[in-house]
């Protein structure tokens, strides 16, 4: 069947009264964080939107218990400044703020070398340089957030099969996963259960191996860092006192950051702070024995990290991801974005992936919203492909410095390695240039 996205009269109201102020509708392809936060960033203009989600979401309500399970057992995000404050804007920083641990301090070094360099909130007179939160809380309140909100419409365990553009308008053909395997050997599987949604434009924030992406032929670089990176929770005989450390050694970097207490905010000084979220990359091959292995990978932690975070007496699950840069080659095709880790999947080092994917986010929801409130077309191409040329800096710099970081401190070269020791000295000393890198850092600058 054909199912079209419902109409409204343009209404000159605000979006704090829940009312779309215009006809036009935006579908959003991936109902991760990025697309999650993207459909509440439309909304707060006032704009309706349909969030496809191939995954069912799970049955959550305010009132739910949202303790952690286990002291140990979470993944975590770092959210730059910059993201906080894009949450701030759109009023969810509230909800979001207890389970988030504040960065008073950043310290930098290199196993075996001299050369070391600390970031401090007092001497770059900031509240903080971002906040580190669990990825299942930031998860839970955005769908919360979006299933309290009239402006947005939830197809989850739905996929999309077709993509076509018309001159006003792209079109989405829809399958319900559970159907689609239901009928799989029926006569007709091909459409049983099929129906398609139309909108005035589309944005795919369904990841790395987006499928929109490939839908719309849009072609991809790669680059294989042969690495892996382990993630997941440790606990240290030492508080961390709000401290990130950034340790890099020869397989590749180690970033151990903050977390709250398992019952409280990371904001209480009272709180001791045991729990720190670890981000370990080893090279490609080695992962499995850190998995399997407690004792083997906190000792190889403990080995690369010194004494900075005392000692590591305790680890949870643990996940290993590998470690690819792909880069979409085009971000706009017709009334097409894409956006997130289907546009740019980054290496962690630094935390930039997801903050690079919020200021996109929020960028595009701006534009869109001028674009209303000048009547005009908020699929037009032209507009779109100024947001394409808009983003542009800011991504090249984050992949650069990414990549820079990533390459500089492997490269095994004696020489090499004496000159980013001798600059991160410089970088510790030198006026002007620590403020100019928190900046970026922390997202204040595009």
């Amino acid at each position: 069947m054909t199912e079209t996205t419902p109409q409204t009269d343009k209404q000159n109201v605000k979006a704090s009264l829940n009312q779309p102020i215009t006809d036009q509708h935006v579908l959003i392809a991936g109902g991760g964080h990025v697309g999650l936060s993207f459909a509440l960033l439309l909304a707060h203009h006032g704009i309706a939107s349909t969030l496809i989600e191939k995954n069912a979401y799970p049955e959550i309500s305010p009132a739910d218990d949202a303790k952690r399970s286990h002291y140990l057992d979470s993944r975590n995000t770092a959210l730059s400044r910059r993201t906080v404050q894009i949450y701030q804007e759109i009023g969810l920083w509230d909800e979001l703020q207890s389970h988030a641990c504040r960065i008073d301090a950043v310290q930098v070094s290199e196993q075996g070398s001299f050369g070391k360099a600390t970031l401090n909130k007092a001497e770059e007179k900031v509240e903080s340089f971002g906040q580190v939160m669990e990825n299942a809380w930031l998860g839970r309140k955005l769908l919360l957030a979006v299933n309290a909100s009239p402006l947005i419409t939830v197809l989850d365990n739905t996929s999309v099969t077709k993509v076509d553009q018309a001159k006003a308008s792209v079109s989405v053909t829809l399958q319900e996963n559970s159907a689609a395997s239901a009928t799989l050997n029926s006569q007709d599987s091909s459409t049983a259960n099929e129906r398609v949604l139309t909108g005035s434009m589309l944005v795919a924030c369904d990841g790395r191996d987006s499928s929109i992406r490939q839908l719309l032929g849009i072609d991809i670089t790669t680059y294989d860092y042969k690495q892996s990176a382990i993630v997941g929770v440790v606990q240290t005989d030492k508080p961390h006192e709000h401290v990130a450390i950034e340790r890099f050694s020869p397989a590749g970097p180690l970033a151990v950051l903050p977390l709250t207490d398992p019952d409280g905010d990371g904001h209480d000084l009272q709180q001791a702070g045991y729990r720190r979220s670890v981000v370990w990359v080893c090279r490609k091959g080695e992962e499995q024995q850190y998995l399997d292995d407690e004792t083997l990978f906190l000792e190889t932690l403990q080995t690369a990290f010194g004494q900075r975070a005392g000692k590591f007496v305790k680890a949870g699950r643990r996940g290993a991801y590998p470690l690819t840069r792909v880069l979409a080659k085009e971000q706009v095709k017709g009334r097409c974005v894409i956006m997130g880790n289907a546009a740019h999947t980054l290496h962690p080092v630094a935390g930039q992936g997801f903050n690079l994917c919020m200021r996109d986010a929020h960028v595009l929801a701006q534009m869109l919203a001028s674009q209303v409130m000048r009547g005009e077309d908020i699929g037009e191409t032209k507009m779109l492909k100024r947001y394409e040329a808009a983003r542009q800096k800011d991504q090249k710099r984050v992949i650069r410095f990414c990549d820079a970081v990533v390459l500089g401190f492997t490269h095994p070269n004696r020489a090499v390695k004496l000159a980013r020791n001798v600059a991160l000295v410089a970088f510790d000393k030198l006026p002007n240039i620590k403020p100019l890198v928190a900046t970026y850092a922390m997202g204040l600058k595009s």
